[in-house]
């Protein structure tokens, strides 16, 4: 397991009491069985409230909230999150934050090697892409080029799944679900981003984001966390019309935290497309 530096603890801690502290304004009082009426300066759970639902002391749960360097266990964690009420996204998000997650830390692959790129032109005509957790595009295949965003035409440092999705224009198709998926990215994006708090590329390309990008910010904000999706997307490419594609993700756990998505036909008319639109000479 990788160490952790004093600097980067710090600001998991931070990170772990400003996370907390959204997920509790969520709740009501209502909701876990506390009076809705009374004066409250902000809304949600108070933290003694949510110390008492977990049963666990006010001191020691304002402490958490407030980054201090604290003991902290599994189990407690796992009170904390079963009072405000986290799905497995969030749960897993606070272990990482708390720095117990457990098991061997993946090497981060540097290059890819030729037989991952040779599997990718072999998918086509499906559109494919290889991702690390930053969303960074470490390799692609024609069909994603012709069918998605030209990926040649975009400058090496602006390969970057988010930053084509919130700040670029270069896209050849569009999502109908475009919000959903903008916001889905962005909790997976967070999710994993709790294992790098306070590394350089991560924080330089979350501060590019939410200085270009309004909207990014806004989700951003919420603090919503979840696992990579694999729903059915639909497509909308000029001259050729809506394709509905269903993406396949392959982990490539030997190289590290990386994953190829496959873009797949859903239906008949949809594999017609893409061999129409990748296909021709």
């Amino acid at each position: 397991m990788t160490a952790i530096t004093d600097t980067t603890a710090t600001a998991q801690r931070r990170e772990l009491g400003v996370f907390l502290r959204s997920r509790r304004e969520r709740i009501r009082p209502d909701e876990v069985g506390f009076a809705p009426g009374g004066r409250r300066r902000t809304p949600g759970l108070r933290r003694e409230e949510v110390a008492l639902v977990a049963g666990v002391g006010v001191t020691w749960y304002t402490w958490l909230e407030q980054g201090r360097d604290i003991n902290v266990s599994a189990q407690v964690l796992d009170a904390i999150a079963t009072a405000l009420r986290f799905d497995r996204q969030e749960r897993n998000h606070l272990y990482r934050l708390a720095g117990l997650q457990f098991g061997p830390t993946q090497g981060a692959c540097s290059a890819l090697p030729p037989s991952v790129r040779k599997t990718l032109d072999a998918v086509s005509p499906y559109p494919a892409v290889v991702l690390n957790e930053r969303y960074d595009i470490l390799a692609f295949n024609e069909a994603y080029c012709r069918v998605v965003i030209d990926l040649d035409q975009v400058p090496v440092e602006e390969r970057n799944m988010l930053w084509l999705n919130f700040v670029s224009d270069a896209w050849k198709c569009s999502f109908v679900d475009a919000e959903t998926t903008k916001h889905h990215m962005v909790a997976s994006f967070r999710s994993a981003s709790a294992e790098h708090v306070g590394e350089a590329l991560w924080q330089d390309l979350i501060e590019g984001l939410l200085s270009s990008s309004p909207y990014f910010a806004e989700l951003w904000e919420r603090y919503d966390v979840a696992a990579p999706s694999t729903r059915m997307k639909t497509l909308e490419v000029e001259g050729f019309g809506l394709l509905r594609i269903d993406p396949v993700n392959l982990w490539l756990s030997q190289l590290g935290p990386l994953r190829a998505t496959v873009y797949t036909a859903f239906d008949d008319e949809t594999e017609d497309k893409l061999r129409r639109i990748v296909c021709v000479s």
